[in-house]
């Protein structure tokens, strides 16, 4: 046996990080997968390479997020080798050295916004994130898509790329009304400089494989081949299980592997999923076979019944209208654009923000430049019930000469009277610069 595609492997169960002893994030979540693995001489199969993860840095992660006090108050060794694993499958596929790869790596990433005051969904630093504007800087990729198939909204990383016009994020997710964090809506679709890259597909709970593929075929395909993106990643979270204990859908490991056969990604990365035992050993095979292009046609969960985890009517009528009403919003995209810039030099959007893991509620103001030549500088004002308080600015990758001076106008005139932390995030020239109290 043979891959077709040669497919690089990194794991990381993180035995030395769970929130705790009985937690369903916690180092089990990948042991069984790699039983299974090794049990199965999947590795032993040519074309399929396993791959050691590398550290990321202080540097990396400053390049996505503003860390509340510093990078080093919020992460643990374990961040940093989650994040190193990704950008090791990243650089292995960049450099050539396989066709594809698959981040089995914990703690995951994907609720953790562009401001950082601690944890929340089991999150401290968007992982995801951290590759892309590592492979960025490093390799000049442009243009990505990241197609987050996670149970749970992906709202830290459509926070981070809302006002991105080069970074296509597509979440398919339990509608928000039933299920943490309670976003992720269609209406979602992009700040004033980016509308259209940012698509929510909130599903009925008890979805299952028939209602999954039929986005992926209704709506994300097409918007994928509209935007051409030279890297697609998949945050591929598995608590859409039928047996996750802290979800309600009906998806299974055929799906799951179906799914990542018709997306090919270039790159997976492990997300949520926390029936440890019933459903991650099977849907990691199966997605780690489908990447390989070997037959997956034999994984199956030893409880597996389709009939009894078919989606209903009801459900499948829901799917179908929640597309077409996704496509006909999309269409009023430009239109929506001509209105921002014809009326706003600024848009504000005030929020908050809880930390379910570490219990800390964020009171947040950000305000984008509307700008016709570039993503728009950002500055965020962020207050922390720890008693925390940051400002910070990120100025785009391609900024304009005119956001370039305003970001760095905002940053000398933030006075750390006011603020604790004071940073400026400069993407195009790669620098990060703080004044602390």
């Amino acid at each position: 046996m043979r891959a077709r595609r040669k497919t690089g492997l990194v794991f990381f169960p993180a035995f030395d990080w769970a929130i705790s002893e009985t937690h369903p994030e916690r180092e089990e979540r990948l042991l069984y997968t790699q039983d299974q693995v090794f049990e199965e001489g999947i590795l032993d199969i040519e074309g399929l390479v396993e791959l050691n993860p590398d550290l990321a840095t202080a540097r990396d992660v400053e390049r996505v997020h503003f860390c509340v006090p510093e990078v080093e108050a919020v992460l643990t060794e374990s961040h940093y080798i989650a994040a190193g694993g990704c950008k090791t499958v990243a650089e292995a596929v960049l450099e050539g050295k396989v066709d594809c790869g698959f981040a089995l790596v914990r703690p995951p990433g994907h609720h953790a916004m562009r401001s950082v005051h601690g944890s929340r969904g089991f999150c401290n630093i968007n992982i995801e994130a951290v590759m892309v504007e590592h492979v960025r800087h490093t390799y000049g990729v442009d243009r990505v898509a990241i197609v987050d198939t996670d149970c749970h909204h992906g709202d830290g990383t459509q926070n981070i790329y809302w006002h991105d016009p080069d970074t296509l994020f597509i979440s398919l997710h339990q509608d928000g009304r039933t299920l943490y964090p309670g976003s992720g809506f269609a209406s979602e679709m992009g700040g004033p400089n980016a509308l259209g890259t940012t698509v929510n597909i909130p599903l009925p709970p008890m979805t299952s494989e028939e209602g999954f593929l039929h986005v992926l075929d209704r709506v994300v395909l097409p918007i994928l081949e509209e935007f051409k993106p030279e890297l697609i990643i998949n945050s591929a979270g598995q608590d859409n299980h039928y047996s996750d204990p802290i979800t309600a859908m009906n998806f299974c490991a055929q799906g799951y592997a179906k799914l990542t056969e018709k997306l090919q990604p270039h790159i997976a990365v492990l997300e949520g999923g926390y029936s440890i035992e019933g459903a991650l050993p099977y849907v990691n095979v199966g997605i780690l076979l489908a990447l390989a292009g070997i037959d997956y046609s034999w994984v199956q969960e030893p409880n597996y019944d389709p009939e009894e985890i078919r989606q209903s009517d009801e459900v499948t009528s829901a799917i179908a209208n929640t597309c077409e009403h996704l496509l006909e919003q999309r269409q009023q995209c430009s239109l929506k654009r001509e209105k921002y810039l014809a009326g706003n030099e600024f848009v504000q959007r005030s929020k908050t923000v809880f930390y379910d893991t570490d219990n800390i509620i964020e009171e947040q103001k950000e305000t984008v430049r509307v700008c016709r030549e570039c993503a728009g500088v950002i500055k965020i004002d962020s207050y922390a019930d720890t008693g925390n308080h940051l400002l910070g600015i990120c100025v785009p990758r391609k900024a304009c000469s005119d956001c370039q001076k305003l970001g760095s106008k905002w940053f000398d005139e933030g006075s750390v009277k006011r603020y604790d932390l004071v940073c400026l995030q400069d993407r195009g020239s790669d620098e990060y610069q703080v004044k602390r109290k």
